[in-house]
């Protein structure tokens, strides 16, 4: 009798001989690299023929092969990206070893440098062509590039450089995986996760590789499809974790100011309401970053005797400082030192036209453009203080500008149009 079998991915929860053969077979050949990939299908397929035939003959755990199912994904959102297999760096050769060797560390901050770089350059999704950079452009080439693996892994072989780790336990550069067994390169995925989008924590910034490339897009948790399938890791390698929201060191002023939300928020509230500034808050403090931790840290600053830019409301090192470690003045009571008055409203200046800003402009605008992102909070990424010429910085502050009124694709491609001089002016 001729018998015909389809290759299938062993359950991971049998523990009979058939399937642990299966899972052998499978693992050897996620392992044995993109040279060899077409023995390692023909061990896979023998493993798969030798457990079926065993089963059929002698009973075993396996009473029947079915075909591979087709992915299922019907939202239109739906991760279309099949990876390879384990390669070295421009598709050299790679130990199966490689995976359990020490990793140089790297920090967060590192991580997503390089995954940003790949958004910015759009690299095209690829699960056969590699990088300027030497890495495969799939899914967990990208997630493997941005961990600094010097090799370029799968969905499957990427858990081995990192911790299992909960929801709650998510921080940037951190990355969420689904392995697909029924269809392991064309069913399974990875993201990089970059930052919660709201306090309910039920949307974050993903960065992913997939078709027709690099992209970061609010992404409802933990993914468009098959949600409830992807587990959250961490990189072993990390050598700067972040610090916690309770901890004493400065988390960075990036954490702090419009349209941000996170815990460091909420504990510089709950801080702010220890030193004399609870009246500034109608609601108690929120992950959300508002106009009430503003003026509470200015007047917090403005309690130390700062003036100017040193008391603008917006937490520096000497802030968190002083306010984690109970050092100088409360907040006086609103009878002894009433707050400031806010400014006079001010109408947005006319619009000067898209063609002042971009690549090669220089002029009067850029600056004044530059000046007001820095007045919103908007400034981290000036090196100098903002010039008449146009520059990257000017159009990364632009667009973090835009990303906090949520907007994305186009509508936050880090030049100003009118719609965003209109709103950072007002």
């Amino acid at each position: 009798m001729l018998m015909e079998f389809s290759e299938v991915e062993p359950d991971e929860a049998c523990v009979c001989g058939g399937c642990s053969a299966r899972r052998r077979a499978r693992h050897l050949a996620v392992r044995s690299g993109h040279g060899a990939s077409a023995q390692a299908r023909g061990a896979r397929r023998a493993a798969v023929l030798l457990a079926a035939v065993g089963s059929v003959l002698g009973g075993g755990g396996v009473a029947s092969i079915a075909s591979a199912a087709p992915r299922t994904d019907s939202s239109p959102l739906a991760a279309d990206s099949p990876q390879g297999e384990v390669a070295g760096l421009f598709g050299e050769p790679v130990e199966a070893r490689r995976s359990l060797a020490p990793q140089a560390a790297t920090s967060r901050a590192e991580i997503l440098r390089r995954a940003q770089g790949w958004v910015d350059q759009k690299v095209p999704y690829s699960m056969t062509k590699y990088w300027s950079d030497g890495y495969r452009q799939d899914c967990s080439g990208f997630v493997s590039m941005a961990w600094g693996l010097g090799s370029s892994q799968t969905t499957w072989t990427l858990p081995d450089f990192a911790d299992r780790i909960s929801k709650d336990d998510l921080q940037p550069g951190d990355a969420l995986i689904y392995n697909n067994a029924k269809d392991p390169q064309g069913g399974s995925h990875t993201v990089l996760f970059g930052g919660w989008v709201d306090a309910a924590h039920t949307k974050y910034t993903a960065l992913e590789q997939t078709r027709p490339g690099t992209t970061e897009r609010s992404t409802p948790y933990a993914y468009w499809s098959n949600s409830g399938k992807y587990v959250p890791y961490r990189y072993k390698g990390l050598s700067q974790p972040m610090p916690a929201p309770d901890g004493d060191a400065f988390p960075g002023a990036d954490r702090f100011g419009p349209g941000k939300v996170n815990d460091y928020v909420t504990r510089l509230g709950k801080l702010l309401v220890e030193r004399g500034g609870g009246r500034f808050y109608r609601e108690g403090p929120s992950p959300d970053w508002g106009e009430a931790d503003r003026k509470a840290t200015e007047a917090f600053q403005l309690a130390q005797g700062w003036r100017g830019a040193e008391a603008d409301g917006y937490p520096g090192k000497d802030t968190w400082d002083f306010l984690v470690h109970h050092k100088g003045k409360d907040i006086p009571p609103a009878a002894g030192v009433p707050s400031p008055p806010p400014p006079p409203p001010q109408s947005a200046p006319p619009f000067p036209g898209a063609d002042k800003f971009g690549p090669g402009k220089v002029n009067d605008y850029v600056t004044q453009l530059g000046r007001q992102l820095v007045q919103k909070g908007f400034g981290s990424f000036y090196q100098e203080g903002p010039s008449a010429d146009w520059g990257e910085a000017d159009r990364r502050n632009v667009e973090a500008f835009q990303r906090a009124q949520g907007w994305s694709g186009s509508e936050a491609d880090g030049y100003p149009g009118p719609h965003t001089w209109r709103l950072l002016f007002s």
